[in-house]
């Protein structure tokens, strides 16, 4: 075929109505057309590269070619793909009229998609041409590059291989050769990801069988400190007392009569500490707020803050509460329904007159007003949140998870006190304002939890000497021996529980002898007259303590004698108290010891 100039090539492009785009390119390639000639003799890429990319059109007509003047064989549309997807060659068929020719045969590629050709192994998977050869080059290269066609089409290429030598330009020829090197790739890498993929599993499987092998008799044990949870992380799921009551008395005896009907549904902003009511008056911003100070350590410090609307509400509060009449505050509460001092004294108003469940409703509110001013760095589960009790500002909300901790524990909600309790101490755990360390050891027997209340003892012994109080000297014993009473733990270690237990009793029995009496008259026991009479347990031991030890032995006694009172429990009290007696008479040099701590 013999290029054309760059005149005869401009007289052979048809004319047609060009988009914008297709115009702008027309313009682009009437702009190369004197060195047509020349650039003809180049290879495309190189031609590209001079050029810049170049349309379908422009390749065409630089070529010398026209669309719809090539014989094609009948069913056959063929595509060469090339490393330049503006270098790609469509060889059309139309049959008679200017239609495309629908092939029916398996030889032809049928394409409705272009976009389809994007898969080249599909490409490969039937013959190129019809049994014969085309005037198109470009079919006759990926003819003579497919690996998977007949046997026919092997002869008819192998006849023909001079003139396609001939008719197929050097910079085709090396296309095709680029497409045979990205098959070769794509299929290594194919094999090699199978590979990797069968060697990490093979991996896997060893690993899962070491570990098999190596921990198949072992028992998995309790995970590591480092991994657990904080010993002061709050569970919010458990300090909604709802959930406990649930768990007690079932759904439908709780929420029988709180259920609203479907027309009267409210759905109220959504809160941990309290769940709104629809008696409550509409929430707004009493202007209460909270800031962080700073942040060291894990740790941060928050503050509560009131702005000058609430400072004049505070002052109109401190006025009612010098009059002494609890009508002022009530007045107060008409204008400023979520004061958080008003709510707490008219609280306390209610307590005293015997209207707890007012009382309780009233302490609710208070705390849902300040969970509403909450800063968003604030979190009361995760145990690393402080308040400082010697500001003002923060001392409400310490009154108010007080209160409401002491109305839970009335209410029959151990487990739900308990994490109000942790929520307190985890404010200021090293200052402890409220003396919840006093109080969290009835509150885990209560609930249950002997676990939470052996770890605490472990993690906080060391640095709080809490042995020395005589409230956790006799709950951990007493924990640990709750606990070997399970059934649903193993032998080996109910065993050691109840060792342990005895350890710990005997030691709180040495360190204070003075509790024993009491203890037993809280429980209606009538002592041994063994015990009664030695000197150890005695009267002289309960007159020798310190006024403060006495103060602390009440308030532990008063609250946790009912704990002792059961028939398993005591016996295994009197065999320990035996054995100190043992001890005693001895002189075992560990009763010295104990008496000196």
């Amino acid at each position: 075929m013999i290029p054309t100039t760059g005149r005869d090539f401009g007289r052979a492009a048809p004319r047609r109505r060009d988009a914008p785009a297709s115009r702008h390119r027309a313009v682009s390639a009437q702009a190369r057309r004197p060195l047509s000639f020349l650039l003809f003799l180049l290879p495309v890429s190189r031609r590209q590269r001079l050029l810049g990319p170049m349309s379908r059109r422009a390749l065409r007509r630089l070529r010398g070619e026209q669309r719809g003047q090539e014989p094609l064989g009948p069913g056959a549309l063929q595509f060469v793909l090339h490393d330049d997807d503006d270098a790609e060659e469509e060889c059309p068929q139309q049959g008679p009229g200017g239609r495309r020719a629908r092939g029916t045969g398996k030889e032809g590629v049928r394409v409705n998609n272009r976009f389809e050709l994007i898969n080249i192994e599909d490409l490969d998977e039937g013959p190129v041409v019809n049994g014969g050869r085309t005037d198109c080059p470009l079919t006759d290269t990926v003819a003579s590059g497919s690996k998977r066609r007949p046997q026919g089409g092997r002869t008819a290429t192998k006849r023909d291989g001079n003139v396609a030598d001939r008719a197929v330009p050097p910079e085709q020829s090396s296309a095709s050769g680029k497409l045979r090197k990205k098959k070769r790739k794509q299929k290594n890498k194919k094999n090699a990801a199978g590979e990797t993929s069968e060697d990490g599993l093979e991996d896997i499987g060893r690993i899962l069988e070491r570990i098999e092998d190596g921990s198949g008799s072992r028992r998995p044990g309790p995970p590591p400190l480092s991994s657990r949870k904080h010993v002061l992380y709050v569970e919010h799921r458990h300090l909604n007392p709802d959930t406990e009551l649930k768990r007690y008395f079932g759904a439908r005896a709780v929420l029988g009569e709180q259920r609203p009907r479907q027309r009267q549904r409210v759905y109220p902003k959504s809160s941990w500490l309290t769940t709104p009511k629809s008696t409550w008056p509409r929430y707004s911003k009493p202007g209460l707020s909270m800031r962080l100070l700073e942040s060291k350590k894990g740790r941060s410090c928050f503050a509560f803050e009131h702005n000058e609307e609430y400072q004049q509400t505070q002052h109109k509060f401190l006025a009612a509460v010098e009059s002494m009449e609890p009508n002022n505050i009530v007045v107060l509460l008409q204008t400023s329904p979520y004061h958080v001092d008003s709510l707490l004294q008219l609280s306390d108003a209610c307590r005293f007159q015997e209207d707890q469940e007012m009382a309780r409703d009233l302490v609710e509110r208070a705390l849902h007003s300040m969970e509403c001013a909450f800063h968003p760095l604030f979190s009361l589960t995760s145990g690393t949140c402080r308040l400082d009790y010697r500001r003002p500002e923060n001392r409400s909300f310490y009154l108010a998870l007080y209160k409401q901790m002491t109305f839970l524990e009335k209410r029959g909600c151990p487990r739900t006190a308990l994490e109000y309790c942790k929520l307190i101490l985890s404010l200021e755990p090293d200052e402890d304002p409220l003396c919840m360390l006093l109080l969290v050891d009835h509150l885990a027997l209560r609930a249950r939890s002997y676990e939470y209340l052996i770890r605490l003892f472990q993690e906080w012994e060391a640095h709080r000497n809490l042995s020395q109080l005589p409230n956790f000297a006799f709950s951990v014993p007493l924990a640990y021996f709750l606990l070997s009473q399970q059934a649903e733990l193993p032998e080996q270690e109910l065993s050691s529980a109840r060792e342990q237990a005895s350890v710990l009793v005997q030691q709180a029995l040495l360190m204070f002898p003075g509790v024993l009496m009491p203890l037993l008259e809280y429980c209606s026991v009538r002592p041994d007259a063994a015990v009664a009479s030695h000197r150890f347990f005695g009267p002289d031991a309960e007159i020798s303590q310190p006024p403060a030890l006495s103060q602390l032995v009440s308030l532990y006694l008063g609250r946790s004698h009912f704990l002792w009172k059961e028939p398993a429990t005591m016996s295994w009290l009197e065999e320990n108290v035996r054995k100190v007696l043992q001890a005693v008479d001895a002189g075992d040099p560990a009763v010295e010891a104990c008496e000196s701590r």
